[in-house]
């Protein structure tokens, strides 16, 4: 079979596990049935994705951008719109690695979602995502591609807010919701631009048409760029769309593994990428990007510092590992920017299978102040989790630091202000190294928890089920966790899923090792053959500079986590005390919820209130509707008070509306 053959069966198969895990949501004895169906979809989905990648490899490097056409998805005023898949060495890195890690978690999930009543909608909800992301990645046009991201969008609502009776788990997947719709509104205005100067909206004939139609930062083109990074940042969480991404910790750990790790929050790097002709035509546009992307890197960094709910940290590092990447994609260092959303995705699902495992031993507790001395109860875990931390740490060998450096390395070869933005990529660098380990530290070393030690005795703690994030005791039914809790130590699958990306999260840098190995530039390459820095890349010894000094700052953040959390125990809660201003504004996230809460919400809800109340009342139901009322009532009354059944009444009306007649005839003649 051809490559586009395979591309369609990609997205053939999660849809299929859709389907069917949504029919066998009332059948008897489904789980664990239904779970192992959904992961096979997925699995197929990965294989289909290897066979696309043989069959592209098979042909020349320029013959590796094949289009299908299933049909017209809309034909109207002389446009088509195909309903077309895009296979190319981006969309198929894209597809496998997407597929791959999420096959994993589908896995990882038939164990740890088995006592939820919500079993079957889970795995029909997961190959959705799935599938929406494959959608979005393989599309060869902006219709499609806004087609697939809004299904991204819609299924991380379902996702994010899964146990539905949880009031924390609806805002979430509201506010997941809005936050996204803004970006689709984004996206679907920047691609109006381009197709208002362009004529077209498949890719091929944008990017062609755009070289002719527009000069370097000629204000159309940008704009249309800026509507795209709105949509962009709204799904991977950038500044100043990002406070949806933190709330997303109310679905299941899974759910968050899966839109952290593997899809949703890569999508905007993906479609900057993607696009990347536009952005080098209005490189200003791509600064923005740049800058942006520098600063929330950094920003979620300063929160990680002080957050104490153990997904959230990590929420926080996809943030800021996110950052990493736009920066790369929008300085056109393309191959570095996918090569860290690959080992990224690598160390970030297995930290929030490990975490998952973890808040299972805690009976659903996620708060690092309760935790402690799990490395002896838990030691697959702590492993595990200890190799995601070092991974993200970036230090070597660990295959962070190669993806992360060859990042921050292309900015500092280009000089001026990309230099100042890796130099601020370092300061990010440490300080992820030290929250990292303060995860690590605080989870497994310290105090023995009492959950820790009745673990150690064989003893899993399960206790009153309550929401972590306000303490109410909750029933186990449909919308609300199952009642059991279960632990990589305790679970076959659990650890078929994890291992594999432990594994990955220390060798798969090798796929970059400077001077060594660069098989994924060589893959990528033909599609950013067009790029204006094809081919720029910093010295060899600059590389390995950058890789020696990334490691120094891993080891100081490593140390200084070690001292203040081992060695010298109770430290930080002192200098919480002495610097609390600054530890509350951090532990608040730099106040942008409720910035956002005064100066959009308040005003729009008084906005809402002043239209329910003025407009609809007084105005439309008193004036427009009620003065149409009165009207019709008075006329009404005047009628019933003429029909009063006399007859020398009704000859009186007559011989007066006779009377009126003959008058108006004779003033109109005069």
């Amino acid at each position: 079979m051809s490559a586009t053959t395979w591309g369609w069966l990609v997205l053939a198969f999660p849809l299929a596990g859709t389907v069917v895990c949504g029919l066998l949501h009332r059948m008897p004895g489904r789980q664990p049935l239904v779970g192992w169906i959904g992961s096979l979809m997925v699995g197929l989905s990965f294989a289909s994705g290897i066979a696309m990648f043989i069959q592209l490899m098979g042909r020349s490097p320029e013959d590796r951008h094949l289009i299908s056409n299933a049909f017209d998805y809309a034909h109207s005023a002389g446009i088509s719109v195909k309903l077309g898949i895009l296979v190319d060495p981006l969309s198929v890195f894209m597809v496998l690695f997407v597929t791959g890690v999420s096959f994993l978690i589908h896995v990882y999930s038939v164990a740890y979602m088995k006592s939820d009543e919500g079993y079957a909608r889970f795995f029909s909800y997961l190959n959705f995502f799935v599938l929406s992301m494959l959608l979005l990645v393989l599309a060869s046009n902006f219709v499609l591609l806004i087609v697939g991201w809004a299904f991204v969008g819609a299924a991380s609502y379902l996702l994010i807010a899964f146990w539905y009776r949880r009031d924390t788990a609806s805002r979430a997947g509201v506010k997941a919701l809005v936050m996204n719709v803004i970006g689709d509104v984004g996206l679907v205005l920047g691609a109006f631009l381009l197709f208002q100067h362009t004529g077209a909206l498949d890719f091929d004939g944008v990017f062609a048409k755009t070289t002719h139609a527009a000069s370097v930062n000629q204000g159309w083109l940008v704009a249309a760029c800026l509507m795209l990074l709105v949509g962009a940042f709204a799904k991977s969480a950038q500044i100043p769309l990002q406070t949806w991404l933190p709330d997303a910790m109310e679905g299941p750990t899974p759910v968050s593994a899966l839109i952290h790790a593997a899809t949703m929050v890569t999508a905007g790097v993906y479609l900057i990428g993607r696009t990347h002709p536009l952005f080098e035509q209005a490189p200003a546009a791509a600064d923005v990007a740049a800058i942006l992307g520098t600063a929330t890197l950094l920003i979620a960094a300063s929160i990680a510092l002080v957050q104490t709910d153990l997904k959230r940290v990590i929420a926080y590092s996809t943030m800021s590992q996110i950052g990493y990447m736009v920066v790369g994609v929008s300085v056109f260092a393309y191959s570095a920017g996918f090569f860290h959303m690959m080992t990224h995705a690598f160390f970030k699902a297995l930290l929030f299978m490990a975490a998952g495992s973890v808040i299972s031993a805690m009976g659903g507790e996620q708060n690092m102040d309760r935790m402690g001395g799990f490395r002896r109860a838990m030691p697959f875990t702590f492993i595990t989790f200890t190799f995601g931390a070092l991974a993200l740490a970036g230090l070597f060998p660990f295959s962070g630091i190669f993806s992360k450096d060859a990042i921050l390395g292309f900015e500092f070869d280009r000089g001026g202000l990309y230099a100042v933005l890796a130099v601020l990529g370092y300061v990010g660098s440490f300080l992820t190294a030290f929250y990292a380990f303060r995860m690590v530290f605080r989870t497994f070393f310290g105090e023995v928890a009492p959950e820790a030690d009745s673990l150690e005795r064989g003893e899993l703690a399960h206790g009153e089920h309550r929401n972590p994030a306000t303490g109410e005791e909750e029933d186990t039914g449909v919308g609300f966790p199952g009642p059991d809790h279960q632990i990589a130590e305790r679970e076959a699958p659990m650890k078929v899923a994890m291992a594999p990306l432990a594994i990955l999260a220390f060798v798969s840098g090798i796929v970059g090792l400077p001077g060594i190995t660069s098989w994924l530039q060589k893959f990528l390459d033909p599609v950013f053959a067009d790029s204006k820095l094809a081919g720029h890349e910093p010295t060899v010894s600059a590389e390995w500079i950058g890789i020696g000094v990334g490691t120094v700052l891993a080891v100081a953040g490593i140390g200084l986590a070690f001292y203040l959390y081992e060695m010298r125990a109770g430290t930080t809660l002192k200098l919480r005390d002495r610097f609390r201003p600054l530890h509350d504004f951090l532990f608040n996230k730099w106040y942008f919820d409720e910035l956002y809460d005064r100066g959009v919400v308040a005003p729009m809800r008084a906005f809402g209130g002043f239209g329910r109340r003025v407009i609809e009342t007084d105005v439309i139901q008193g004036v427009v509707t009620g003065g149409a009322t009165r009207a019709v009532g008075a006329g009404t009354a005047i009628a019933r008070a003429v029909q009063t059944g006399y007859l020398r009444a009704y000859a009186l009306v007559l011989l007066l509306g006779v009377g009126a007649l003959l008058l108006y005839f004779l003033i109109a003649s005069s």
